[in-house]
C-alpha cells in the first residue's frame, strides 16, 4: 500500500472558516489510508474557493468550497452543498502565487461525509500548472 500525498507542512485552516471544516479535514486526512490510484501526485492545499455551475440560476450566488488537495488536473474539497455529478462549472480559486484563478471544471464526485457536509472532487477541463508544485506551508492562515 502506498500513499501518494504530500502534506505542505500540516496546512492549517483559516480560523474564520466554520468550525466543522477543520474537524472534517483532519478526520479525512487521518482516515485517508488507501491505495493511491491517481496518476498525478496530490498536494495538500487549504484555501476557500467558489463554484458556479453552468446550470445555476443567475443570481443564486456561488457555492463555497473548502479545498483539501490539488494537482494540475483536479481538486478535492468539502462543502455544505450537495452538488450534482457530471455538471460543469467555473471555479474561482486563489493560486499559491496569490492571484485569483478562474478554472472551467467538471464535478466528478460529491458524497456526504457527515450530516450537512459533503466531500467531492472536481476535474479541471485544462491542466492548471500553477498547482504542479505548491511551496510548503502555502494555505490560508
Amino acid at each position: 500500500m502506498s500513499i501518494n500525498m504530500q502534506i505542505a507542512s500540516q496546512p492549517s485552516v483559516d480560523p474564520a472558516w466554520p468550525r466543522e471544516v477543520g474537524m472534517i479535514l483532519s478526520a479525512m486526512e487521518v482516515a485517508d489510508v488507501h491505495e493511491e490510484r491517481r496518476d498525478l501526485q496530490r498536494l495538500a492545499y487549504r484555501v476557500r474557493a467558489s463554484l458556479r455551475l453552468h446550470s445555476d440560476v443567475h443570481g443564486n450566488g456561488d457555492r463555497e468550497l473548502y479545498t483539501r488537495d490539488v494537482n494540475p488536473r483536479s481538486l478535492g474539497f468539502i462543502t455544505p452543498h450537495f452538488l450534482p455529478l457530471g455538471y460543469g462549472g467555473i471555479l474561482q480559486i486563489p493560486t499559491p502565487g496569490g492571484r485569483n484563478l478562474t478554472v472551467h471544471c467538471t464535478l466528478l464526485r460529491c458524497r456526504q461525509v457527515t450530516p450537512g457536509w459533503y466531500e467531492g472532487a472536481l476535474y479541471f477541463n485544462r491542466d492548471q500548472n500553477e498547482f504542479a508544485a505548491i511551496p510548503q506551508g502555502n494555505s490560508e492562515n
